[in-house]
């Protein structure tokens, strides 16, 4: 029996598990969490941080395993890519990957290979980036190098506030390191974001679709997507263009990639941020309902080599998700959902029981749940989305 070797064991990692172990694959699994849910599904499991690549490294070759994953996960995709590359196994250039984790070395990549990028500068202090406050344009963003899901990201229009965004950034960052950039204004109501799948080093799947989010608790967090994408249809193309240059200029291969990106008044691409490994908050379900196939699936076949299976059906129809969420702390009730949404829902996804601990919604980790929709038309989709606030009532203790 071949074996695969999983980095990560959460919850929305569990799929991919589950996944393997039904495609016959024996599944071994390494987390530093002592609580992980991945433990229970797998057949073997190593107590050993997924970032830790000679740990990783050394239970690979214990196991002699013939492929690993890192499924969802951005801190475990250079490891992942590491041990492929030292054990000979399926998997994307490990310096591409590093490029792809790290956003100050993304964007060095964007300006020497001719895409757009704004003026950025990484840091390894707080002291070191107020030195630099003079020569920042504003508005900036400023985030950790090595975190997604807006973790320890603050938009800022004037220099007020500097300082604590910068202590807000580093206390996210693993390896103590922020990056200060220009924020690219867009010219469509929406981020564009979503996962493409690379087969063979071609972009089979292009699941990019609208970003929501919610400003009255945070602008930067995203808090749903939806599709179709509202994008004209010759940006729509300048985007798959400069994602199909990246993906070959980096050498990607194989597996997914979560992409986000802005077009601007000037009909300039930007790529705030590319990740290779599928998106969080369940972005794959929902792509896997509009295309008609398994991503998780999927990205196991690429890990362990083998031709992906299925045939890749063009969405029909009008599709959203929504990251439930709080905008004040407390302890888990329930949550209510109007009588004029549920004909349009069809999945729900909690994660709280009563009495759990509820945060105020800073950041995509502190999510109570992801409900799917499916719309008739686009207008019902915009009636319901444009006032999720008020049709899904959070209760607390």
């Amino acid at each position: 029996m071949k074996k695969i070797l999983l980095l990560g064991g959460s919850a929305q990692q569990v799929v991919a598990i589950k996944t393997a172990k039904r495609l016959g694959y024996y599944t071994i699994l390494c987390d530093f969490l002592t609580d992980n849910p991945g433990q229970c599904e797998a057949d073997k499991f190593y107590l050993v941080s997924t970032t830790d690549k000679d740990a990783v490294l050394e239970v690979a070759q214990k196991e002699k395993v013939d492929g690993v994953l890192a499924y969802a996960s951005d801190p475990a995709a250079p490891t992942a890519a590491y041990i492929a590359e030292k054990l000979n196994l399926p998997g994307n250039p490990y310096q591409s990957v590093e490029i792809l984790c790290n956003k100050d070395r993304f964007r060095k990549f964007l300006l020497e290979n001719g895409f757009s990028a704004p003026k950025a500068h990484g840091y390894a202090s707080a002291e070191e980036a107020l030195k630099d406050k003079a020569s920042y344009e504003y508005p900036i963003i400023i985030k950790p190098v090595d975190s997604s899901g807006s973790k320890g990201a603050t938009v800022l229009h004037s220099e007020e506030g500097l300082t604590k965004a910068l202590e807000f950034a580093f206390s996210f960052s693993r390896c103590h390191r922020i990056i200060v950039e220009h924020f690219i204004e867009k010219k469509h109501p929406y981020l564009i974001g979503g996962d493409v799948f690379i087969e063979n080093g071609k972009i089979v799947l292009w699941g990019l679709m609208n970003c929501h989010r919610d400003n009255s608790v945070n602008p930067l967090v995203p808090v749903g997507k939806s599709y179709p994408l509202q994008l004209e249809i010759e940006d729509v193309q300048r985007v798959k263009d400069i994602l199909t240059s990246m993906v070959e200029k980096l050498g990607i291969r194989n597996g997914s990639m979560n992409v986000e990106l802005v077009v601007d008044k000037s009909n300039r691409v930007w790529q705030i941020d590319v990740g290779p490994r599928s998106g969080g908050n369940m972005i794959p379900d929902l792509l896997g309902d509009m295309f008609d196939v398994d991503i998780a699936e999927m990205s196991v076949e690429a890990a362990m080599g083998t031709t992906i299976k299925g045939n890749i059906h063009e969405p029909n129809g009008f599709y959203a998700t929504h990251n439930l969420h709080s905008n004040k702390n407390g302890a888990y009730k329930d949550i209510v959902f109007s009588p004029k949404i549920e004909p349009y829902i069809y999945r729900k996804c909690l994660y709280k029981k009563a009495g759990d601990a509820v945060e105020y919604f800073d950041n995509a980790a502190k999510c109570l749940g992801i409900v799917f929709f499916k719309f008739p038309d686009e207008n019902a989709m915009r009636n319901v989305l444009e006032h999720i606030n008020d049709l899904i009532m959070i209760e607390l203790q």
